[in-house]
């Protein structure tokens, strides 16, 4: 005799329960934030690179290590997590925004019959959503890279700012509130990068790999398509990101600002510090992206598996 399932553990026409797509879009955001908590370091030494030797000054860091002990001397172990209100912020608005808008899109664009979209209309709902996700985060961006920056400054030169809330209201108040999307198109074009680039080369390494013969398809295939994804994304997305971050920081010089737009930084930083310059904070970009992935997956997971435990078992 078949085994009937247990009321609890399905739900109509004897499909299994699923938790409501609030709650899916709730985890992502907060699985995000969980991972934050552990890579905001990277994130801060990355800003700080990125930042370093602008406007043809010398730079103040040689290197990602050099920037961290620097931080950890002068700002001590409080210095390496300044900034975390706002990427907690970003990763409620950006992640939750991002999750919502594909699962929307790729419900209306699957087949009647269940067809699921293809690789490049899944590409593309990922790029829509991922610049959508990113103009919703932008006051929360432009929030973390002031307060990631501050600690660089001379002390009558910082903004001071408490926390995310208190950055908010202070640069809408004294720098209008359009200044909170200041560096949203870079923020846009980052974010559409990264979902093209990570989706391109994660399916070409992973077949790669698959054809070396080396590799079957399990989990240290996946990790290691993953890691060469990795470095695919954070070399093409930097020149982008340092754009994004020297507008977000950037401030007014007798009324005018110190970049006039996008062009403007990327001209700037080769004239006056390199063409290699557009890569500085590589490598804590790119040690934050694998770490934050697998977190995040972690946290999703395991919040997905109490959910169901708590509310969905019969």
């Amino acid at each position: 005799m078949a085994a009937t399932a247990s009321p609890g553990a399905s739900g109509v026409n004897g499909k299994p329960r699923t938790s409501p797509k609030s709650v899916k879009f709730l985890f992502g955001g907060l699985a995000g934030m969980g991972a934050t908590v552990f890579v905001q370091p990277l994130d801060l030494v990355k800003n700080r690179m990125q930042l370093s030797g602008e406007g043809a000054k010398t730079r103040e860091y040689k290197t990602s290590f050099h920037a961290l002990t620097s931080i950890l001397r002068a700002e001590g172990l409080r210095g390496i997590y300044t900034g975390l209100s706002a990427g907690l912020l970003r990763q409620a608005t950006y992640t939750t925004t991002r999750l919502g808008i594909y699962t929307v899109l790729f419900e209306r664009l699957t087949g009647a019959d269940g067809t699921p979209p293809g690789f490049l209309l899944k590409a593309l709902i990922g790029m829509t959503a991922g610049a959508t996700g990113a103009f919703v985060g932008t006051p929360a961006e432009v929030a973390l890279i002031r307060m990631t920056a501050d600690g660089r400054l001379p002390a009558d030169q910082r903004r001071g700012y408490k926390n995310v809330f208190n950055a908010l209201i202070r640069i809408a108040r004294e720098e209008g509130v359009p200044t909170l999307w200041r560096g949203c198109i870079p923020t846009m074009a980052r974010a559409v990068v990264v979902n093209a680039a990570q989706l391109a080369s994660y399916s070409q390494s992973k077949q790669f790999l698959l054809d070396s013969g080396y590799f079957s398809d399990n989990i240290l295939c996946h990790f290691c398509a993953s890691m060469i994804s990795g470095l695919v994304t954070t070399a093409a997305s930097m020149p982008v990101d340092i754009v994004k971050t020297r507008i977000q920081n950037m401030r007014m010089i007798d009324g005018k600002p110190e970049y006039k737009n996008g062009l403007d930084v990327l001209v700037k930083v080769v004239r006056y510090e390199g063409f290699f310059s557009l890569w500085k904070g590589f490598t804590p970009y790119y040690a934050r992206l694998g770490p934050h992935t697998v977190l995040t997956f972690i946290f999703l997971e395991q919040m997905n598996k109490a959910y169901k435990r708590l509310f969905l078992s019969g």
